[in-house]
C-alpha cells in the first residue's frame, strides 16, 4: 500500500524543478542594479555605462531580463563611436554576432526580393556613432502582388506581399483534384495564367500545343531579348551582364493560352560604386561581367605624376582590385588589396 500511494503521488507530483536562474552579468565599463549574488528566473535589472561607452541598445541606459538561466539581452557597454545595428524597411545586410558594428564599418544593403535600390547608395558606413545615409529600397515596377487564390489549392511557398519579376510558385491541388501545370510566374506585374483544380472524376485532357500566334503578346522576361525561332518556339536571349536560367526555348499551351515554364536572366556582374573609395575618380557605378578585369581610374598623388589606376575583377560574384598604381608599377608589383 506504501508503495502504491508513492507511486501516486510521484504521477501527480512529478517533481516541479525550480526555473533556473542567472548568474551576475560580466559588465565590463558600466554599473548594473540591484546587485545579487544570483537572480531568480524572469528577474530584470538596470544598466548603465561608463562616459565614453553607451548600453548595446537604444538609450543611455537599459534593461535586461533574467530567462532561463541567461540574461535577454546580454548586458553590454560599447564605444560611443560604435553603431547598432541598422534598420532597413525591405533590405538586408550581413549580421555581426557581437550584435553592434565598430567604427568605420561599412556594410552592402541587398534588397528584398521584389525591391530594388531607390538610387546607385548601396552600402552605409558607421561614423562617430551614426550611420551615413542608408539606401532606399522601393518596390520594384515589375514586381507582382501575392499571387491569386484559386479554389481547391494551395500555394507551396511561404506567404509574402511581393514578389520579383521572374518568381515562380507552385499551386498543390487537395485530395481528389489534379491540375495539368501547377506553375505560375511573375512577369512584368502580373502572374502567368494559374492552374485550375478539376476533380479527379471529370474527364482528363491531354496537354496540347498551338502556334506561337495564338498566343498573342510575348512573356516579358526582365533583361532578355524574346526571338521566334519556329512556329511553336520562342528562343530567349539574356543581354550583356546577365546569364541565362531556365529553358531556352518556350511554347504555347492551347488549353489556357498559357506558356511553358519561363526562364529568367540572373546578375552575372559585380558593381563597383566608385563613389564609395576615396582613391577613385567619381564616375558612378562601373558594372564588370564575371570572370572579366576592368581599369578603374585613380586620382593622381601629384599633378605632375603618371595617370593612376586600379585593376578590378569580378570573380563569381565577388570584386578583386588591386591598389591604385600607375603603368610602371602594374609591369612591376602592384598586390591586390586585401
Amino acid at each position: 500500500m506504501c508503495v502504491r500511494t508513492l507511486g501516486f503521488v510521484l504521477v501527480l507530483f512529478p517533481g516541479l524543478l525550480q526555473a533556473q536562474g542567472c548568474d551576475p552579468p560580466r559588465l565590463v565599463h558600466g554599473n548594473f542594479l540591484p546587485r545579487q549574488e544570483t537572480y531568480s528566473d524572469r528577474t530584470t535589472i538596470t544598466y548603465s555605462c561608463d562616459n565614453g561607452y553607451k548600453p548595446v541598445v537604444e538609450g543611455w541606459w537599459a534593461t535586461s531580463t533574467c530567462e532561463r538561466g541567461k540574461w535577454s539581452h546580454e548586458p553590454q557597454c560599447i564605444d560611443e563611436s560604435s553603431c547598432l545595428p541598422p534598420t532597413i524597411p525591405n533590405g538586408k545586410y550581413p549580421k555581426n554576432s557581437k550584435g553592434w558594428y565598430e567604427d568605420g564599418s561599412t556594410l552592402m544593403i541587398t534588397c528584398d526580393g521584389g525591391f530594388e535600390h531607390q538610387n546607385q547608395f548601396t552600402t552605409i558606413t558607421c561614423g562617430n556613432g551614426k550611420w551615413s545615409s542608408a539606401p532606399v529600397c522601393e518596390r520594384s515596377m515589375s514586381a507582382c502582388s501575392a499571387p491569386p487564390k484559386i479554389p481547391h489549392a494551395v500555394i507551396i511557398h511561404g506567404y509574402q506581399e511581393v514578389f520579383a519579376a521572374g518568381s515562380e510558385v507552385q499551386y498543390e491541388c487537395e485530395d481528389g483534384y489534379t491540375a495539368h501545370t501547377k506553375k505560375s510566374v511573375c512577369i512584368q506585374r502580373n502572374w502567368t495564367p494559374v492552374p485550375t483544380c478539376r476533380s479527379s472524376n471529370e474527364r482528363d485532357t491531354r496537354l496540347r500545343y498551338t502556334t506561337i500566334q495564338n498566343c498573342g503578346n510575348f512573356p516579358v522576361i526582365e533583361n532578355a531579348v524574346a526571338q521566334q525561332t519556329s512556329q511553336y518556339h520562342l528562343t530567349y536571349r539574356c543581354q550583356r551582364l546577365y546569364r541565362l536560367v531556365g529553358p531556352e526555348k518556350v511554347r504555347c499551351i492551347s488549353s489556357g493560352l498559357m506558356w511553358s515554364n519561363l526562364p529568367e536572366c540572373r546578375a552575372n556582374f559585380c558593381a563597383v560604386n566608385t563613389n564609395d573609395n576615396r582613391a577613385y575618380i567619381s564616375v558612378g557605378t562601373v558594372h564588370i561581367e564575371n570572370g572579366e578585369e576592368e581599369r578603374v581610374e585613380c586620382v593622381k598623388p601629384h599633378s605632375w605624376s603618371y595617370e593612376h589606376y586600379s585593376k578590378v575583377q569580378c570573380i563569381n560574384g565577388r570584386v578583386e582590385a588591386t591598389k591604385c598604381c600607375n603603368r610602371v608599377e602594374h609591369a612591376v608589383e602592384c598586390k591586390a588589396q586585401l
